[in-house]
């Protein structure tokens, strides 16, 4: 039994991404953790998803889009902006399906979410501060195909921002698991 992981498990907590700050992790650094990432449930190896790098100036960029597209659709500039605005660097992981009569679409999304988590606990592992979020321009069409260049078959499983947090935070509640768990036997 790896009693480090599983206390890490036990204890992992993400920080919100609107509080880390720099030094950030350098390409070398985020290059290993992706690499991390990407040893995630993957039925097929089909390898359903791809990772896009965000660096400031590319998130500065972003920050203006999502802006300007959520004024012309009537939604909450600041709220929509905001994620880009403040961070310093992030990676988008891209659900990219792959054409399969074996493994269902489904599963393919689950390893595309499978991969976000990877990389978050990942940084959150090696002492990075990480948050796995998503938000309105995540969803929106015009968003990910001007500002990411994604393809029409893809969407964004998660963009995971990393930075230098707090060491520790307090918890939050967490589920009562027993309460969500049922036992079959027969």
């Amino acid at each position: 039994m790896t009693t480090d992981a599983l206390t890490f498990l036990r204890t992992r907590r993400s920080r919100p991404a609107k509080i880390l700050t720099a030094p950030y992790p350098d390409r070398e650094t985020l290059a290993a953790l992706i690499t991390v990432a990407a040893r995630t449930p993957d039925h097929g190896k089909l390898e359903p998803w791809r990772f896009i790098v965000l660096e400031k100036p590319a998130l500065d960029r972003l920050a203006v889009l999502a802006r300007d597209l959520a004024a012309a659709a009537g939604a909450d500039t600041d709220k929509a902006a905001g994620q880009f605005d403040r961070s310093g660097c992030a990676v988008v992981v891209v659900e990219s399906p792959k054409p399969s009569d074996k493994i269902p679409a489904i599963e393919q999304t689950y390893s595309a979410g499978a991969v976000c988590l990877s990389l978050l606990n990942a940084a959150l592992a090696s002492g990075w501060g990480a948050n796995w979020l998503s938000g309105w321009a995540s969803h929106d069409r015009g968003f990910i195909s001007q500002g990411l260049g994604l393809a029409a078959h893809e969407r964004v499983a998660g963009i995971v921002h990393l930075g230098t947090g707090p060491g520790t935070l307090p918890d939050r509640p967490r589920p009562d698991t027993g309460a969500l768990t049922q036992w079959i036997s027969t």
